[in-house]
């Protein structure tokens, strides 16, 4: 792992949120508009870069503080055998300052400007690319609104008289996030009807600029963001849940409409941190629920630590870890290909199964849709000859965990941390329950993307997932409700207090890891 004391000359030349709009904000490209207007390179260029750094694959560093080191061991999916720190660390929840920065300053300098850049110059020009940008940045951006909670947003690039930038609230954000989501897919699907030619297609790393599937993309993100607040704004939701599924063109149906961004030759951040770093291994409750569920999509996620015997073994969250060598024989990742899963097909009927439990108006049958979701999965994999018996299997349950090393980690049957959900639909079963088959199937079928699992899992509760052992937050963070947010950056407070003094009056709460985040309802 890279040093992590970043210092602030460093900060400054990445960050893009605060004392340096007017130097971020112009050509960097240094190019007029003319020279690049035939193959729209200058447009292009930027938003490949707002790609790429969703999460950054050019700095493998950054990758791991900005989701790695965060989402995915939140989420418990991953966990890593490193003692960063003397074990005192974000996995601790001793959050440490300088860990908690890589996603920020990655959107804010890598991301907002770009896509600032192409609106500023498409708008009322080339309306597509001006479309393509909106949705990327909610792509990008309501991800780290799910790490902090209020972010700049509409306010970006607008600098008060007194320099401070103003945040918005979740709730402002999230609402600036449907409507620019509503202005692009009406955009792209006027493209997708009307155009004769693909203008970004040099540029798209993941769909050869097709404007359809781009607009399913945009439906499903809206989709998936009206199910993130159906908690908190139910009206809403539903309002913009809705507009999502009977859109015209739909959502992602089949494993090929997947959203992975194309990084070849470039190899995955996640292959390099488990294998060359040896920092990341597989979280305890994958163990738990893959080996419980015998599910045959366990060796395209991990491998065995024992080929012989096929034994897999997961690092519990949280724990005493006295020296790396201690738990890196465990499971590591099975090789991941070179692109970044975003968004899948899978993940879309899981959401329309969501969405119909509440009755939303094109959703479908639960059921039908939960099923579907499990199959687009498996055929992600390969593996639909094994989906019939599981699907059908009403008896497999999370297994419980046992760490070789400690005993003092173990999770035993009859332990309220231990999902005791089955796989097979029960159309009788509470609601609650059916939500909690829904999001346990849908928490394996989002690997390896821990953000988003992360997000759901604080959402819903589910699945179940061991909360740490040690618990160093001194009170911050209750042990049971787990961690909730990331605090503001540091460096914000040293250019941007007035800002961040008035965003904290949205967030609720103080600005550390246990206050939750607007959508999130107890």
């Amino acid at each position: 792992m890279r040093n992590i004391i970043i210092t602030c000359i460093g900060i400054t030349m990445l960050v893009g949120c605060t004392r340096n709009f007017e130097h971020i904000n112009t050509n960097p490209y240094d190019l007029y508009d003319d020279e690049l207007q035939p193959d729209f390179k200058l447009l292009g260029d930027p938003l490949v870069q707002s790609m790429l750094n969703i999460l950054s694959v050019n700095d493998v560093s950054v990758a791991q503080l900005q989701q790695n080191l965060m989402g995915d061991v939140y989420s418990g999916y991953m966990m890593t055998p490193n003692p960063f720190q003397d074990n005192r660390n974000n996995m601790t929840y001793d959050l440490l300052d300088n860990w908690n920065d890589d996603a920020w300053i990655t959107a804010y300098g890598n991301v907002m400007p770009n896509c600032k850049f192409v609106m500023d110059r498409s708008r009322g020009k080339y309306p597509d690319f001006y479309a393509w940008a909106q949705v990327l940045r909610v792509l990008a951006m309501h991800r780290i609104s799910d790490i902090y909670g209020p972010v700049i947003y509409t306010h970006y690039a607008v600098i008060n008289p007194d320099r401070s930038i103003d945040y918005d609230s979740q709730q402002t954000a999230y609402y600036a996030f449907f409507s620019d989501l509503d202005s692009a897919i009406n955009t792209l699907s006027y493209y997708a009807k009307n155009a004769t030619k693909r203008h970004f297609t040099d540029f798209d790393l993941s769909y050869d600029g097709d404007y359809i599937q781009w607009v399913k993309l945009a439906n499903t993100l809206r989709l998936r963001l009206a199910i993130r607040i159906s908690k908190i704004d139910p009206d809403k939701a539903r309002t913009e849940g809705e507009a999502a599924l009977n859109q015209s063109y739909g959502i992602l149906t089949t494993k090929d409409d997947n959203f992975n961004i194309d990084i070849s030759p470039v190899t995955h951040p996640l292959n390099v941190i488990c294998n060359s770093w040896n920092d990341i291994r597989m979280g305890a409750p994958m163990e738990s629920l893959l080996c419980g569920y015998h599910d045959p999509r366990l060796p395209y996620y991990f491998l065995p630590m024992d080929v012989k015997d096929s034994i897999y073994r997961g690092i519990r969250n949280g724990i005493t870890i006295t020296g790396k060598d201690t738990y890196a024989g465990f499971s590591r990742l099975a090789l991941l290909p070179s692109y970044i899963q975003l968004l899948t097909a899978s993940e879309a009927w899981f959401l329309k199964a969501e969405a119909a439990l509440y009755g939303w108006k094109g959703a479908g049958d639960a059921q039908t849709d939960y099923e579907t979701g499990v199959y687009t999965s498996f055929q992600q994999y390969h593996v639909t000859s094994g989906f019939n018996n599981y699907i059908h299997n009403s008896t497999y349950t999370a297994k419980a965990y046992a760490d070789p090393q400690n005993a003092a980690n173990n999770i035993y049957k009859g332990d309220p941390h231990l999902s005791t959900i089955t796989i097979q639909w029960d159309p009788f079963a509470s609601t609650e329950k059916k939500l909690e088959r829904i999001i346990t199937q849908k928490w394996i079928a989002v690997f390896p993307d821990g953000q988003e699992a992360w997000s759901e899992f604080r959402r819903t509760g589910y699945p179940k997932l061991f909360p740490v052992v040690i618990n160093n937050s001194g009170g911050k963070i209750a042990t049971e409700t787990f961690i909730r947010r990331i605090p503001f950056i540091q460096f914000e407070y040293a250019t941007n207090i007035a800002g961040v003094n008035r965003a904290l009056l949205s967030l609720n709460g103080p600005d550390n890891g246990g206050t939750r985040l607007w959508w999130n309802k107890p």
